[in-house]
């Protein structure tokens, strides 16, 4: 039985540069992607930090979430979504 939070995205705008320091965004690695739209699932949790890009991405039997450039994003294990990538995305990401 899926449960509610699996469709629970967390986004923090524009975290301090200290908090990304803590967290070691920098040393992460960077994926692209261009304008484009394409379903996505999970299979670990993922927190992601946006270089650049506008993003929605709509989880299954969820609400749009609109992020982009400057958004610290947490995506919740096993969740199915969809991303519609409005603007080149350029972002550091982390799995686990």
């Amino acid at each position: 039985m899926e449960t509610k939070q699996t469709t629970t995205i967390k986004i923090e705008r524009q975290p301090s540069q200290e908090r990304l320091n803590q967290l070691g965004v920098s040393k992460w690695p960077i994926w692209t992607k261009e304008v484009s739209e394409f379903p996505w699932t999970y299979d670990d949790e993922e927190t992601c930090y946006f270089l650049e890009g506008d993003v929605i991405v709509t989880p299954v039997g969820g609400e749009p979430v609109q992020m982009g450039k400057g958004d610290l994003v947490t995506f919740p294990a096993r969740m199915s979504c969809t991303w519609k990538i409005n603007l080149d995305v350029r972002k550091h990401y982390r799995f686990g």
